[in-house]
């Protein structure tokens, strides 16, 4: 992966600091619902302001489609903000013009403020210069720990960072470190597990990791189109007929790569998708027609967990089953559990991101055991899908620029 540069490199002391945060925290009723984004970007904020830097932070909420909304404000923000910091935090009206220039003047060393949305405008989102030239202006330094917001191409995510020296803050710094250990520069062997509903959503994924890692462990329902492909009769279980060529040619290039592909042999059953119906497990050429496969079988489950004692590195992105229904979160939790055993005792470094994933290793107890999770979603999904992430691929233009 090309070098980026972090707060290591940069001395705030004095400066004016734009930082790119990610705001966009779930709200229910007024109240935010997870501040698990506010927590992880705790450290870079007080990194910079113990060591004397004006630290001026900006996000986007939601979707005001560059209107100014009054219910997306990011004022509620700053006061979540200042309850996690442990300190006050300023708020200005707008995130460029003279409200912002005004409330950046007035920041002391060591203080924070935060920038009204970048979204009620709608040069944030088509990467306008003018709006990165408003932004870059009232900078003297950007650090980008927004790594959620990575994968697009925006002012305050892309385009700012291209006017004024561009750093990544130390939750940007460590979704990149972890990703190259997953897949960028890892110990090997390297096992992923995918998990959803569509293949259809998820060919990029599929076709980059197989060339990628050692072992391909392909769950939830998009197994099952998988197993149809190959023949099984799979009752009523959620599959796409439509994909099944796509399924088989999945299969022969991951061979040709030399990449082991782990699909279920065995499968937990029920007529009806609701909490602890009656069930049975089956193995996969016994699906009866009037059932549906909700969950992987002991079999399937005992077969990832023997490759993964084997593994050095471990990648995961989406559940085994319908795991938010019980009992369809067996396989899931029973996989998790060794994970993080695993990972404990020191022999597997563990990576897992995406909504879903994040959920489900919640739901198992084993999110705080894992080397890394990831939260970033779209940004997640899209690094290990191998594309260009803007954001990044703009921090390391700005190292690359500095070190000639």
């Amino acid at each position: 992966m090309p070098a980026f540069l972090t707060l290591d490199d940069l001395d705030p002391r004095g400066k004016r600091v734009l930082l790119r945060a990610d705001l966009n925290l779930p709200v229910r009723d007024g109240q935010i619902t997870d501040r698990t984004r506010i927590e992880r970007l705790v450290p870079t904020i007080l990194e910079l302001a113990e060591k004397g830097g004006r630290v001026v932070v900006c996000s986007h909420f939601d979707r005001p489609k560059g209107k100014r909304v009054p219910e997306m404000s990011l004022r509620p923000m700053a006061a979540a903000l200042a309850q996690a910091l442990g300190r006050p935090v300023g708020f200005a009206e707008d995130c460029i013009g003279e409200a912002a220039e005004a409330a950046v003047a007035k920041l002391a060393d060591g203080k924070v403020l935060l920038l009204e949305n970048t979204r009620f405008h709608a040069g944030e989102e088509k990467n306008d210069p003018a709006l990165a030239a408003g932004l870059a202006k009232l900078a003297d330094a950007y650090v980008n720990d927004a790594f959620s917001a990575a994968h697009r191409a925006h002012a305050s995510t892309e385009g700012v960072a291209h006017l004024v020296p561009a750093y990544a803050g130390r939750l940007m710094q460590a979704e990149l470190e972890a990703l190259d250990a997953a897949l960028g520069n890892p110990a090997r062997p390297v096992v992923a597990i995918v998990g959803g509903a569509k293949v259809s959503t998820k060919l990029d994924l599929l076709g980059n990791l197989s060339k990628r890692v050692d072992v391909l462990v392909i769950s939830g329902a998009m197994a099952n189109t998988f197993l149809a492909a190959q023949g099984h009769g799979m009752g009523r279980s959620l599959q796409e007929a439509e994909m099944h060529d796509t399924a088989r040619r999945i299969l022969e290039e991951a061979q040709g790569a030399g990449c082991d592909i782990l699909l279920p042999s065995d499968l937990v059953v029920a007529a009806e998708f609701k909490p602890n119906p009656a069930t049975q497990t089956v193995p996969v050429d016994g699906v009866p027609a009037e059932m549906m496969a909700l969950d992987v079988g002991p079999d399937t489950v005992a077969a990832v967990e023997a490759r993964l004692r084997q593994a050095s590195t471990l990648v995961w992105n989406g559940p085994f089953g319908a795991f938010e229904t019980p009992p369809f979160d067996a396989a899931t939790v029973a996989v998790a559990a060794t994970v993080g055993a695993l990972t404990t005792a020191g022999g597997l470094k563990s990576i897992g991101g995406g909504g879903d994933t994040v959920a489900a290793l919640r739901h198992a107890g084993v999110a705080e055991r894992m080397t890394y999770v990831s939260t970033a979603g779209g940004a997640f999904l899209e690094w290990l899908e191998g594309k260009t992430l803007p954001g990044v691929a703009a921090l390391q233009s700005a190292a690359q620029s500095k070190t000639g």
